[in-house]
């Protein structure tokens, strides 16, 4: 998963780079591993620092002070080899950062080999989107190109690629695009800035790192449209492609977006506040008698909290803070080898034994993908002293990988795939497992947009929403995403020098 955003500012002599690198450090939960800014300065030239870790640690003072210009874009990523944004000097000199998968990438590439004879250096599907833009744009032979070029070149964009994916792209000198799949199964979000010199633009992927950044009047970017932002005109936009089936990603509500991000209308802690009333109901149906025994209502820090807090309300039961949680360690589902995540969930969690003590729980997690990080945790907890342990997730049984975005593991290591769920509750070593219904799971999103009626919701029933998707598809990407292939993956180190940086570490085409 990525954390994407783009600015340009209406003082051409202005640096973006200090509130990019900001709203990249509000992004900074979409993407730990690696971070990346390109800016736009004088004449058209092109600056850049990327390289592996949190963004605090890619972008030092000295080099956001060398990122000059008054234009730029940034990228924070979950993939340590695939730090971007990804830049062609051909045509006009374009940056891209990117946020999904596209599905459809062998076919890309054999389509840039064969046909458009443009040369891709890395394994990456957003270097792929960057080039089949590229090319499209070349077509128009021009020497400078309008809005009306780049809205015709999207067109070609949108007829060729398939997946789910928002970019926000860059060509120097001109201004800002920000476009999303035609299903708007990643978020992308614009607002502006009233400042002396005019009005300031910024894209982003959550409302959060825009709000924070002293920007208003928030407009998401409609699925299959393309947003055109320039000095001279503003924001410009035009529907580049038939909107298929409104679904946003399921996962972003649940999971990755922060609880204070407003994405397509819906309040991201309203929906997790309605997913902890459902869930509750949830309980209630599967434990029945069993909740008189429970003592205590627990999240699984942080994404759990607004959930289980209406879990306890709901069902009279006291909420307790029973973890604390180290903030300098990453997600432990996308960590390659088993051994390694055990070891990071220990150091993210370290349980306080007056609250377990004695005690029946009940943990309330967002979901339990692997499962890994759910039995260590259970396994704290006993040790901690808790008598009887629940585990409660926001999330119906995951089943099935993403394959718009999210580095979920292969079938077989999901602990629900092919489990009841009594065998999952005995894999993690809880005394029961409580699961959301995905009906319930739904309705907690959609009821407060009524122009959504769907979501991606692939990882649970195994219906692709862009309708692509095969077995063979399915296996070639496990085999990307298994420990041997992520241990194999080659730094990148940051530096910046105009625009020059290691465009060849290999990469896998995950967000």
């Amino acid at each position: 998963m990525c954390g994407i955003n783009g600015l340009i500012l209406a003082d051409v002599n202005g640096s973006a780079s200090g509130d990019i690198y900001e709203a990249l450090g509000l992004l900074q939960h979409r993407g730990q591993d690696a971070g990346g800014i390109i800016t736009c300065g004088h004449k058209g030239r092109l600056y850049q620092c990327k390289g592996n870790g949190m963004v605090r640690d890619v972008f030092q003072p000295h080099q956001l002070v060398d990122l000059r210009g008054a234009m730029g874009v940034g990228h924070g990523t979950s993939a340590d080899s695939e730090a971007q944004p990804f830049y062609v000097n051909s045509p006009y000199g374009i940056v891209c950062a990117h946020n999904g998968n596209l599905t459809n990438a062998k076919e890309l590439q054999d389509f840039l080999d064969h046909e458009a004879h443009r040369h891709v250096n890395t394994d990456s599907d957003s270097e792929l989107l960057l080039n089949i833009f590229a090319d499209y744009l070349n077509k128009t032979g021009k020497f400078r190109v309008n809005e009306d070029d780049i809205f015709k070149a999207l067109e070609g964009v949108y007829a060729q690629v398939r997946g789910g994916y928002a970019c926000v792209t860059m060509i120097a000198g001109f201004g800002l695009i920000g476009f999303r799949d035609p299903n708007g199964i990643r978020p992308l979000i614009y607002g502006e800035r009233q400042t002396p010199q005019g009005t300031d633009y910024m894209m982003a992927s959550e409302s959060v790192a825009l709000e924070a950044c002293g920007f208003t009047n928030f407009v998401d970017v409609a699925p299959g449209e393309a947003v055109i932002i320039t000095r001279e005109r503003g924001v410009v936009k035009r529907q580049c492609a038939r909107p298929k089936e409104f679904t946003p990603c399921i996962f972003e509500f649940v999971y990755f977006a922060r609880p204070d991000s407003i994405i397509d209308g819906i309040s991201v802690y309203k929906a997790r506040l309605a997913m902890g009333s459902a869930l509750a109901r949830a309980c209630q149906k599967k434990l029945g008698k069993l909740l008189a025994e429970v003592d205590v209502v627990i999240p699984i820090p942080d994404t759990a909290r607004s959930s289980a807090l209406q879990v306890a309300y709901e069902l009279n039961i006291l909420y307790r803070e029973g973890f604390v949680k180290n903030r300098y360690v990453g997600r432990t589902f996308i960590m390659p080898g088993q051994q390694m995540r055990k070891k990071n969930v220990r150091r993210k969690l370290n349980p306080m034994a007056m609250e377990f003590a004695g005690k029946n729980v009940l943990l309330v997690d967002d979901s339990i993908v692997r499962g890994t990080t759910s039995k260590e945790i259970i396994q704290m907890a006993r040790e901690a002293g808790a008598k009887k342990v629940f585990c409660a997730s926001c999330a119906p049984p995951i089943r099935f990988p993403n394959v718009y975005g999210i580095d979920m593991p292969t079938r077989q290591e999901l602990v629900a795939f092919n489990r009841t769920e009594e065998e999952i509750a005995r894999e993690i070593g809880a005394d029961a497992v409580v699961y959301q219904d995905l009906d319930d799971l739904v309705q907690s999103v959609t009821q407060y947009n009524p122009n959504i009626n769907a979501l991606d919701i692939s990882v649970f029933n195994g219906c692709y929403v862009t309708g692509d998707i095969n077995d063979e598809y399915i296996a070639e990407l496990e085999s990307l995403r298994s420990d041997s292939a992520k241990a194999a993956k080659i730094p990148v180190a940051a530096n910046v020098v105009g625009l020059h940086n290691n465009f060849n570490a290999p990469a896998t085409p995950r967000r």
